[in-house]
């Protein structure tokens, strides 16, 4: 069978378009794009605008959330705008962050006014809500989960009005880490 019989030349017609395609594609979804994935180290980073905090009914109450519906903490050690987790800590809770100059978005019952950044040790720039840096918690896995509330009595779920973060009636410190 040569390249000039029918059925080769009809199955290159197709194969062609369909690899250039691929190659077209991979290659747009190449380069320094931002991510909004949370599970990175630095955390959530978003392109100016893509970011939309929401509110979401949780079992730890109303509380605001991230990309994909990811619960956002307040860790209360934290001094004013200033964050105090960073190294180890930022890895189990990594900070909600954005490019320098942008802020999240806000969705419904989220109070665009008390967003704020805030530049944090290792140059990136972290989200604030009320003066407070959010961070996720890298024990949620899906939207909604709280499994960060009230641990070692120092995390707790982001409340949309912006007030400080309550401790629950009973608290967990199941990681064993002091953060």
């Amino acid at each position: 069978m040569s390249l000039s019989s029918r059925p080769v030349r009809r199955l290159v017609r197709t194969i062609l378009p369909l690899a250039a395609g691929a190659v077209l594609l991979a290659a747009c979804s190449q380069g320094g794009g931002a991510t909004t994935s949370p599970s990175t180290a630095s955390g959530s980073v978003a392109p100016p605008g893509a970011l939309t905090i929401e509110v979401a009914q949780t079992s730890a109450g109303p509380s605001l959330t991230g990309d994909g519906g990811r619960t956002l903490y307040e860790f209360t050690p934290d001094t004013g705008s200033t964050s105090t987790c960073s190294g180890s800590c930022a890895g189990l809770w990594p900070p909600l962050t954005v490019p320098a100059g942008a802020t999240p978005s806000a969705g419904s019952g989220v109070q665009a006014s008390m967003f704020g950044t805030t530049e944090r040790d290792d140059g990136t720039t972290q989200v604030t809500y009320n003066g407070h840096p959010l961070y996720y918690y890298s024990g949620d896995t899906a939207a909604g989960d709280v499994n960060g509330q009230g641990l070692n009595g120092k995390w707790y779920v982001a409340n949309p009005d912006g007030s400080a973060p309550a401790a629950p009636a009973a608290t967990s410190s199941s990681n064993g880490i002091g953060y």
